[in-house]
């Protein structure tokens, strides 16, 4: 088995690839739209959702060839909802991943067309490409992220979040928050990459599980990075969740508790993969990366 640095390059490289081959040439009208999108997708990221996916293919059997595709759709739906995340009408933020949004970048009725046309074209990658043997899974697939992405999902999540902004939250109420606004996301992810190959019904709870493990984990460390890093490490405005009033990790448990929590969710998504063999490494090297990248 290849390292886990040299492997994630090589999956980041297939995923740009992937990606530039699925968005609409920039010369191709309408041109400005194109380029747009190109530019919110392309050329940043550490592509964490088509690691995840890659890594679930990897231990359910499946086809790389098949995955890249059912990974792509999901980092088209997380590339959308941070295009419209950082729009004036959202938490109005000018740096993502060390360059300008794309609302300053180009402008405001730029930016929300290219949300939607990122969306779209996500669904029109998983319906249009052959991701497994049998139709039904495909359109389950359809179907969970559609769910992910909706309002029992990511978009849910947000509008509990702008709704929390200045309130206190119980920590009951603040996992419910994430596990809608960041997990769904990292659960399909997860659960569309295993759907590529072969998957059974304890296997995909299994998985279902480690996924939300790994996505309240990833949003505890998200946390903790804003309240502590710099704006040039996080490629993005540092300090916002405390400057607009939002209830995070950091504000309700404390730095030194918040640290505790994302090892402790990294130990329960080792110990979901405890019986799973060698076939599930990279995802417990990747539920390593997701905490360690912070500390």
């Amino acid at each position: 088995m290849t390292d886990f640095a040299a492997w994630t390059r090589a999956c980041q490289t297939r995923i740009e690839g992937v990606l530039a081959a699925h968005l609409p040439p920039a010369h191709i009208a309408p041109a400005r739209l194109h380029e747009a999108m190109r530019y919110a997708v392309l050329d940043g990221g550490k592509r964490v959702r088509p690691l995840l996916a890659f890594a679930a293919g990897e231990f359910t059997g499946a086809d790389v060839e098949q995955v890249q595709h059912a990974a792509a759709a999901v980092e088209l739906i997380h590339a959308y909802s941070l295009v419209h995340d950082d729009m004036p009408t959202m938490d109005n933020d000018t740096l993502r991943r060390g360059k300008p949004t794309v609302h300053v970048e180009f402008d405001e009725a730029t930016a929300l067309l290219v949300g939607d046309a990122l969306q779209s074209l996500a669904f029109d990658i998983l319906a249009a490409q052959p991701l497994t043997a049998d139709a039904n899974t495909q359109l389950k697939m359809l179907q969970l992220l559609a769910q992910a992405a909706g309002s029992r999902g990511m978009a849910g999540g947000q509008a509990i979040d702008l709704a929390s902004v200045g309130k206190p939250l119980d920590l009951t109420e603040l996992e419910f928050m994430h596990i809608h606004k960041t997990g769904a996301l990292i659960r399909a992810s997860v659960l569309l990459g295993a759907q590529c190959g072969l998957l059974s019904a304890a296997t995909a709870g299994a998985l279902d599980h480690y996924a939300k493990c790994i996505g309240l984990a990833f949003q505890v460390v998200d946390d903790v990075l804003d309240a502590e890093a710099s704006s040039a490490t996080l490629g993005k405005t540092a300090g916002k969740d405390a400057a607009n009033n939002k209830p995070t990790y950091v504000s309700l448990l404390g730095v030194a508790r918040a640290r505790e929590l994302a090892q402790e969710l990294r130990a329960d998504a080792h110990a979901t993969l405890a019986q799973a063999g060698a076939s599930a490494d990279r995802l417990r090297q990747l539920a390593d990366f997701v905490v360690e990248r912070a500390f």
